[in-house]
């Protein structure tokens, strides 16, 4: 996703922002998908939570593992690697947002749909 984002704290928030509207997205079409299969309201939120995890922070979490982890032994390694991200001072906070945002998107569906729910099963008793 192409995306051009602020830095700092306002970029990290906007990446929060996107990663709660893919999380509410993604809840939205697992809990269809659960709810025709007759699976459980646990599988759609387990199952929403890991794909837009994926989605939304998976770049930013394979950087923030790549810069921990790799053994970065030259400087001209390590520019190149911070050359590819973008606000490379921020990833952590951004990476943490990102999966807040994810979890109230998700959290933000259940909600919903779950009323929603609610609604129409008791208007559905006699």
């Amino acid at each position: 996703m192409n995306l051009v984002l602020h830095f700092g704290l306002l970029g990290s928030l906007e990446a929060a922002l996107i990663a709660l509207a893919i999380g509410f997205v993604v809840f939205a079409l697992w809990w269809q998908v659960c709810r025709r299969t007759g699976l459980s309201t646990g599988h759609a939120i387990a199952w929403a939570c890991l794909l837009a995890v994926v989605i939304a922070a998976g770049v930013d979490s394979w950087n923030l593992f790549y810069l921990g982890m790799m053994g970065l032994e030259s400087p001209l390694y390590a520019k190149l690697a911070l050359a590819s991200i973008h606000d490379p001072d921020q990833l952590g906070t951004r990476v943490v947002l990102e999966l807040i945002g994810v979890a109230l998107g998700v959290a933000l569906g259940w909600w919903l749909f779950s009323s929603r729910q609610s609604l129409r099963d008791t208007t559905d008793a006699p």
